[in-house]
Protein backbone atom coordinates (compact mmCIF):
# COMPACT_ATOMS: atom_id res chain seq x y z
CA UNK A 1 0.00 0.00 0.00
CA UNK A 2 1.25 3.31 -0.82
CA UNK A 3 0.48 5.89 1.16
CA UNK A 4 0.92 9.55 -0.27
CA UNK A 5 3.02 12.11 1.31
CA UNK A 6 0.58 15.13 0.01
CA UNK A 7 -2.05 13.64 1.92
CA UNK A 8 -0.28 13.98 5.38
CA UNK A 9 0.92 17.52 4.31
CA UNK A 10 -2.87 18.54 3.09
CA UNK A 11 -3.57 17.03 6.69
CA UNK A 12 -1.05 18.63 8.58
CA UNK A 13 -1.63 22.31 7.05
CA UNK A 14 -5.55 21.79 7.39
CA UNK A 15 -4.57 20.89 10.97
CA UNK A 16 -2.07 23.30 12.07
CA UNK A 17 -5.04 25.99 10.62
CA UNK A 18 -8.08 25.21 12.64
CA UNK A 19 -8.74 27.37 15.31
CA UNK A 20 -9.22 24.86 18.02
CA UNK A 21 -6.32 22.22 16.92
CA UNK A 22 -3.54 24.87 15.89
CA UNK A 23 -1.93 24.88 19.72
CA UNK A 24 -1.95 21.60 20.19
CA UNK A 25 -0.64 20.52 17.17
CA UNK A 26 2.31 23.59 17.31
CA UNK A 27 2.88 21.35 20.59
CA UNK A 28 2.71 17.98 19.41
CA UNK A 29 4.68 18.92 16.54
CA UNK A 30 7.33 20.14 19.68
CA UNK A 31 7.14 17.44 21.21
CA UNK A 32 7.97 14.69 18.43
CA UNK A 33 10.82 16.74 17.66
CA UNK A 34 12.41 16.26 21.18
CA UNK A 35 10.89 12.77 21.93
CA UNK A 36 13.22 9.99 21.86
CA UNK A 37 10.33 7.86 20.42
CA UNK A 38 9.97 8.55 16.11
CA UNK A 39 9.12 6.76 13.13
CA UNK A 40 12.68 6.88 12.71
CA UNK A 41 14.64 6.14 15.87
CA UNK A 42 17.46 8.75 16.17
CA UNK A 43 20.17 5.88 16.79
CA UNK A 44 20.78 5.73 12.88
CA UNK A 45 22.68 8.77 12.28
CA UNK A 46 21.19 10.74 9.10
CA UNK A 47 18.21 8.48 8.90
CA UNK A 48 16.74 9.03 12.59
CA UNK A 49 17.13 13.17 12.08
CA UNK A 50 15.00 13.07 8.41
CA UNK A 51 11.79 12.55 9.80
CA UNK A 52 12.65 15.38 12.75
CA UNK A 53 13.34 17.81 10.60
CA UNK A 54 10.98 17.50 7.80
CA UNK A 55 8.19 17.46 10.66
CA UNK A 56 9.87 21.32 12.17
CA UNK A 57 10.61 22.43 8.80
CA UNK A 58 7.08 21.96 7.38
CA UNK A 59 5.70 23.38 11.50
CA UNK A 60 8.12 26.40 10.58
CA UNK A 61 6.92 27.07 7.03
CA UNK A 62 3.05 26.78 7.95
CA UNK A 63 3.42 29.00 11.13
CA UNK A 64 5.62 31.53 8.61
CA UNK A 65 2.61 31.19 5.97
CA UNK A 66 -0.24 31.81 8.57
CA UNK A 67 2.05 35.21 10.12
CA UNK A 68 2.31 36.53 6.20
CA UNK A 69 -1.53 36.11 5.33
CA UNK A 70 -2.50 37.61 9.16
CA UNK A 71 -0.34 40.73 8.16
CA UNK A 72 -1.66 41.01 5.00
CA UNK A 73 -5.45 40.69 6.20
CA UNK A 74 -4.24 43.44 8.99
CA UNK A 75 -3.67 45.77 6.37
CA UNK A 76 -7.56 45.24 5.27
CA UNK A 77 -10.35 48.28 6.51
CA UNK A 78 -13.33 46.75 7.55
CA UNK A 79 -16.10 49.12 7.36
CA UNK A 80 -19.32 47.65 9.23
CA UNK A 81 -21.83 50.43 10.02
CA UNK A 82 -22.65 50.71 6.28
CA UNK A 83 -26.14 52.07 4.94
CA UNK A 84 -27.43 48.29 4.00
CA UNK A 85 -25.54 46.31 6.52
CA UNK A 86 -22.76 45.14 4.70
CA UNK A 87 -19.51 44.84 5.56
CA UNK A 88 -17.20 46.78 2.86
CA UNK A 89 -13.75 45.72 2.56
CA UNK A 90 -11.60 48.42 1.63
CA UNK A 91 -7.91 48.52 0.33
CA UNK A 92 -5.30 51.17 1.53
CA UNK A 93 -3.33 52.44 -1.22
CA UNK A 94 -1.13 55.60 -0.71
CA UNK A 95 -1.10 57.98 -3.57
CA UNK A 96 1.99 60.10 -4.15
CA UNK A 97 1.20 63.67 -4.86
CA UNK A 98 4.46 64.53 -7.51
CA UNK A 99 3.54 67.36 -9.53
CA UNK A 100 4.30 70.25 -6.86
Amino acid sequence: MKFPLQFVYDWYRRAIRHPQYSWLVILGTLVYFISPFDISPDVFPIAGQIDDFVLLTLLITELFSMVVERLQNSNQVTVEDSPEGETIEVNAVSVDDSSN
